[in-house]
């Protein structure tokens, strides 16, 4: 057997199995799916807007080929592929899948129904909003960790500095568990973050006279409040969305239902192709005709035309029990609160938040203090130097090299080798 070859051992096949399962479970716990609930955001997203922020890809800065993004993101922190990344990065972009986005698009970012364009055709910049995200991360606000090459270092949590993980909310499948977690309205959050601060005791029910529920980006009407109430209690809980519909004549003599406002993460084709095979199969009746008038000027607008004779609630009612214009939304609130795994309320979820902040506002001040201190440092030496200026000129003309005037000057008037 050559040499540089170890010796053959036995193990436990079971043993085996089971570390490495439980090493691959937590590494795409961690390093993949699920967020973090200090900044609300999963390694891949955390990675692309530090990425764009050391670029100088940033609000009021040109626009810049997401294919450059993406490379530099693969290449320097995310070696798990392109499509990954590219995937991510649109999803901060869209209106219809963020609340809030964290990313400025230029170019074809997708609809609702379609794709987004390949990444070497659109470009984009960071939103104004993602720099409270980034701020003060010059200031030693977090830590930083080394890439998977060593090379180069990121941070493991962004300074967040606003309640990202409840306003724009976050899914992802891990090994074994899943977070599904709603996004909310911003001036309701901070709101209730104010609340919490004052009265560090508060509840969820006190929270929810702030926080009146979900705010999904695609609008549409909640059914009822005890699904909100168990999912900002407990972290799970089911959330009915309505699609918003008018009753209109949407021509001579013809009136029809329009839809403008959709249940989150459903799309048009979805709803017009169940409608569409309902009234095939006869299920429901009263359907003349089926429109999609959506477009980047009106926003959603799907037609739904009636015959003559038909009752337009009779139909709508069916509409709601049988096709995706109602929908439920299965909330599980689930980040990682440091590194592990937890369900989490609406209460915890804001009190982790604001000890983040803690954290990241006593840092920076700590950060600004020391360099206060250094710059004030420097200064009393310049002082001293101003106020005996003839025997400092006097001392270094005769001193023959540096080395020997920063000595002198550091013996004769007690300075710093800094001041010095």
């Amino acid at each position: 057997m050559p040499d540089d070859i170890a010796a053959v051992g036995q193990i436990n096949i079971r043993e085996e199995m089971s570390t490495s399962f439980l090493d691959y479970a937590m590494s795409v716990i961690v390093a993949r799916a699920l967020p973090d609930v200090r900044d609300g955001l999963k390694p891949v997203h955390r990675r692309i807007l530090y990425s764009m922020e050391e670029n100088g890809i940033r609000a009021g800065s040109p626009f810049k080929k997401s294919a450059q993004v993406v490379g530099d993101v693969m290449g320097k922190y995310h070696p798990h592929g392109d499509g990954a990344i590219y995937d991510a990065l649109v999803r901060l972009g869209q209106d219809f899948s963020s609340r809030y986005p964290l990313i400025e698009p230029q170019g074809n970012f997708g609809t609702v129904d379609d794709p987004p364009a390949a990444y070497r055709y659109t470009e984009c910049r960071l939103e104004t909003l993602a720099s409270n995200m980034l701020e003060g991360i010059s200031e030693d606000t977090v830590d930083f960790k080394e890439n998977y090459s060593g090379e180069y270092s990121e941070p493991e949590v962004l300074p967040g500095r606003f309640p990202n993980l409840l306003v724009n909310g976050s899914t992802g499948i891990a090994v074994g568990m899943a977070t599904n977690i709603p996004p909310h309205n911003l001036g309701e959050v901070i709101d209730a973050c104010i609340h919490m601060l004052d009265h560090p005791k508060a509840t969820t029910d006190d929270l929810m006279e702030f926080v009146k529920g979900p705010d999904f980006p695609t609008g549409g009407y909640i059914v009822g409040t005890d699904g909100i109430r168990d999912a900002l209690t407990t972290g799970r809980g089911s959330i009915k969305i309505r699609a918003v519909t008018d009753v209109d004549e949407v021509r001579k003599g013809r009136t029809g239902i329009i839809v403008t406002e959709i249940p989150y993460q459903t799309g048009h084709d979805r709803i017009m192709t169940k409608i569409a095979e309902l009234v095939h199969a006869k299920r429901i009746e009263g359907i003349a005709d089926l429109r999609d008038e959506s477009s980047s000027r009106v926003g959603t607008r799907l037609v739904i035309e009636l015959k003559r004779d038909a009752r337009a609630q009779v139909v709508l009612n069916q509409l709601y029990k049988l096709t995706p214009l109602q929908d439920t939304f299965g909330v599980n609130f689930v980040a990682l609160v440091d590194g592990i795994p937890r369900t989490l309320g609406l209460a915890e979820a804001i009190k982790h938040y604001l000890d983040h902040q803690m954290v990241v506002v006593e840092r920076r001040t700590r950060f600004r203090l020391e360099k206060a201190q250094a710059r004030a440092h420097i200064l009393e030496g310049l002082v001293t130097a101003v106020d005996n200026i003839d025997e400092v000129v006097k001392l270094i003309r005769a001193s023959a090299d540096v080395e020997t005037a920063r000595a002198g000057l550091m013996k004769r008037f007690k300075l710093s080798e800094i001041q010095a």
